[in-house]
């Protein structure tokens, strides 16, 4: 086969501000959710659900403490104060585009004031400026795990009303900031998670609700603001950067019937069916029927305003972005079989598919199953902005990573990538998750190593912090050089 991308493909890598920046405190920055994250060493790396749960005590003990030993996102790779360097090494890997995010309280601490923090919008435009000077395409995410604290304390998180109106103000300043620089806009990351973790995705901490049902109707409602707040910064982007594109971004979790049972089809189905209500919204600009249907069955009272749905019809987006780790397998047997994990869900292990160091199973056929999926069903460009394996890796005496699996990992999803654009999709770009090794979104570690770029650090942050190129980085590179046919040689 040869290769068949697009001259113009955007091949990059993605970090995340809560993940990369550090200096949690520096200039004015307030904290955010991601700042009560901690690293749970006693905790399995299977747990996710263990590994994601946030409970009022902790955030009381987070309050408390100036602690970045088991809080490591307070603390990341210091992109904050070394992004020059780390940009210059991305430059050198070939990237066309970078994703990042802004960090929100570190342009509004709190997340309600009304003038911005201009050290923040200072820190952002450097980043930009630096990464245009070098020919990086800016891809950036408005909001990605990183709601102010203050937020969740004082306004219960998204489930408030008035945070659409803290939001809308925040992403309104950073677009007329920055409007000049970015061209390729996220609105709300992984906005599917709103059940997997709804702390960190929405602000909810559930002990705070005293059933089930009540849990999932303040977390319904949080998802609906942020339906409302992602179409108005999609109105307002296409108001005043007329040039720009708005994307959604998605979780996609491929789920396969064990078997040719129609009851293990009929459950893949739903979990399938599941996982789009979050891009149809977006998309198609509606809610689909059955998610009205299953609120009206258990009683649930989401509020909408007058306009809601006018809002959401009018300001879709332009493309839709996903991440892609895993697929997962349904079966009414389910009690009955080995169990697979990972921060994304737990589920029936498939025994064709290898599995990762931390339980993912690696799947690129799945992702060639995915696009075909997701562009049959929307008719948009598509982006991939997350993938990737967490692998411990090993130093060697000569300041490098032997990382074959990495490079059989990346060669195997970008020949399914390849024959899906054969096959008629159109994408955009790809942006490896993460480029740059980073702290972990659920285990909060660093020994779960995802780049191209080894940073020494350990999980309790001891290390020099400083850079080393991967084996895979010159693979990569040559990859992005011959645009894909590297691949085929």
């Amino acid at each position: 086969m040869k290769s068949y991308f697009k001259e113009e493909f955007l091949w990059g890598g993605a970090i995340a501000a809560n993940q990369a920046e550090g200096a949690w405190k520096k200039d004015g920055k307030g904290m955010s959710v991601a700042d009560v994250a901690q690293f749970k060493p006693t905790v399995s790396v299977k747990d996710y659900k263990n590994q994601w749960k946030v409970t009022l005590e902790d955030i009381a003990k987070a309050k408390r403490t100036d602690d970045v030993v088991y809080y490591p996102k307070r603390r990341g790779i210091d992109f904050y104060h070394r992004y020059k360097e780390d940009l210059a090494l991305f430059k050198e890997l070939g990237l066309k585009t970078l994703r990042v995010s802004i960090s929100w309280p570190r342009i509004f601490p709190n997340g309600d004031e009304t003038e911005p923090n201009e050290k923040g919008l200072a820190f952002y435009r450097d980043v930009f400026e630096e990464m245009r000077r070098l020919d990086i395409e800016p891809l950036v995410t408005l909001s990605h795990y990183e709601m102010p604290l203050y937020l969740v304390d004082n306004y219960d998180g998204w489930v408030s009303r008035k945070v659409i109106a803290f939001f809308d103000h925040f992403a309104r300043v950073v677009v007329d900031e920055y409007k000049d620089l970015v061209t390729y806009w996220l609105t709300f990351n992984e906005i599917d998670s709103v059940f997997r973790h709804p702390f960190t995705t929405v602000g909810v901490v559930e002990e705070k609700y005293d059933s089930k049902e009540a849990t999932e109707e303040a977390i319904y409602q949080a998802l609906h603001h942020q339906f409302v707040a992602s179409a108005l910064a999609t109105e307002y982007i296409h108001k005043v950067s007329p040039g720009a594109q708005v994307g959604a971004m998605l979780t996609k979790r491929m789920t396969y019937p064990e078997t040719c049972n129609p009851q293990d089809v009929k459950l893949a189905l739903a979990e399938n069916r599941e996982n789009h209500f979050y891009s149809d919204v977006q998309v198609f600009g509606e809610y689909p029927q059955h998610i009205l249907n299953e609120w009206r069955e258990k009683g649930y009272q989401i509020h909408f305003e007058d306009g809601d749905e006018t809002v959401l019809k009018e300001h879709t987006v332009d493309y839709l972005s996903f991440s892609y780790y895993m697929s997962m397998v349904a079966s009414v047997n389910a009690d009955q079989r080995d169990k697979v994990g990972g921060n994304i869900t737990a589920g029936v292990k498939n025994p064709y598919l290898e599995t990762s160091e931390w339980d993912w199973q690696i799947d690129p056929t799945g992702l060639y199953i995915s696009l075909i999926d997701l562009y049959d069903r929307y008719r948009i460009p598509l982006f991939i902005v997350e993938n990737g394996i967490g692998a411990q890796d090993v130093l060697t005496a000569d300041k490098t990573v032997v990382d074959d699996y990495r490079i059989a990992y990346f060669r195997e999803h970008f020949k399914a990538m390849n024959e899906a654009v054969k096959d008629g999709v159109d994408l955009m770009g790809y942006t490896s998750w993460g480029v740059i090794d980073i702290v972990s979104a659920s285990t909060s570690q660093m020994s779960k190593r995802y780049g191209f770029i080894y940073v020494d650090a350990n999980d309790y942050g001891e290390g020099s912090f400083d850079r080393y190129k991967k084996k895979s980085f010159d693979w990569y590179r040559e990859v992005i050089e011959t645009n894909g046919k590297s691949l085929f040689e």
